[in-house]
């Protein structure tokens, strides 16, 4: 009897408890952003839920009522702006003056707004938001307004922050600034693409050869970079990362075994150059490319890309030119060890990403 009796007591709290993790809705807040070219207006709207668990209140539904909400939650701007840091072109935005809560009955939630006067327009807006730490679940759904609604995005879990560019001459400016340096810098320290370059360009040849062989790289990089980032193709890293691998050997290859022959260096570095260009797409997911200017950030990358090869090949090349005028022999010398030396990374770099990085298998 006793035992039917704990039994009975589990199953009654159990189902007490359920209710109540029943009833709490799902924990999102929301963020609008509004940008004018003088002012930026920011909205939050809360769930009692949450704004009852910061100022202890039992009941959430009690903050429905305004006498309570005047009386216990009067300060909720000042708990939000602790939470919520807005950085217009890299200067960090202060909200000072919150409007009283407002109760949204039909939403269960709590609104309240604050309004920054700018000096000039922002070109880029970098917003980080942890609301309600208390809760590891908890989402921030965002939506930035310029005239109309123009991009949308949710923070929670490990995602704090989000980048947004305005969609107006300053933001071009912002995207330019941004993402051309980037892909420069990414192909200066991307040493695998730079070995499929150099090995590229061991063997000489005159500076329309060599332009040639750079400019089917970048049309076919750029082909395959678009499509990855639309989402038209975009084969997983495990396979990309050993193909590219297997490139900078082909390239190596190909300098010691048609050395006199034929020059295919063109069609290598449009072929592989397709594959190369997927390598580059998932370094630019991985920045987060800002969904109202794709286009801009797409080709600003690529243009950076384009600067970093082009530094690259004049360096190269034109080192490689004073050699060979001075002495063809050491040249040749230097082609063989180099495209040795491709050989010898490029395998090295594809056993590294098949067996010891999650590669191909």
């Amino acid at each position: 009897v006793k035992r039917l009796w704990w039994a009975m007591a589990v199953v009654v709290a159990f189902c007490g408890l359920g209710e109540r993790l029943y009833a709490h809705p799902a924990p999102f807040s929301f963020i609008d952003v509004r940008l004018t070219s003088n002012e930026l207006e920011v909205t939050a709207v809360l769930h009692v839920w949450d704004v009852a668990y910061e100022y202890g209140i039992e009941d959430p539904n009690d903050l429905l009522d305004p006498a309570i909400l005047r009386l216990r939650a009067s300060d909720l701007g000042r708990l939000i702006a602790g939470r919520f840091e807005l950085h217009a072109d890299g200067n960090p935005i202060t909200f000072d003056d919150w409007s009283f809560p407002e109760i949204v009955s039909s939403r269960q939630s709590i609104r309240l707004q604050s309004t920054v006067d700018l000096r000039a327009a922002p070109g880029h807006l970098q917003l980080s938001a942890d609301l309600f730490p208390y809760d590891p679940n908890h989402q921030t759904f965002l939506n930035f307004y310029e005239d109309e609604l123009t991009a949308q995005a949710i923070l929670g879990g490990s995602e704090r922050d989000y980048e947004y560019f305005v969609g107006s001459r300053q933001g071009t400016i912002a995207v330019l600034q941004r993402f051309i340096p980037a892909g420069g810098h990414h192909i200066l320290i991307g040493p695998d693409h730079l070995l499929f370059l150099i090995g590229l360009l061991l063997l000489g040849g005159n500076w329309r050869q060599l332009l040639f062989v750079v400019t089917a790289f970048t049309i076919a990089h750029s082909v395959t970079l678009s499509m990855a980032v639309l989402n038209i193709l975009s084969p997983p890293a495990r396979l990309v990362e050993p193909v590219i691998a297997l490139s900078i050997v082909y390239v190596g290859l190909d300098n010691l075994l048609a050395r006199g022959g034929k020059d295919v260096r063109v069609w290598i570095a449009l072929l592989f150059g397709f594959i190369h260009g997927f390598g580059f797409a998932s370094v630019l997911r991985e920045m987060g490319l800002p969904t109202g200017a794709l286009g801009w950030s797409l080709f600003s990358f690529n243009f950076g890309v384009e600067l970093g090869q082009l530094m690259v090949v004049l360096v190269v090349a034109v080192v490689l030119a004073q050699i060979r005028t001075r002495s063809p022999r050491i040249a040749d010398q230097i082609a063989v060890v180099g495209s040795v030396g491709v050989i010898i990374a490029g395998a090295f770099w594809f056993v590294e990403r098949v067996f010891f990085s999650g590669g191909v298998a």
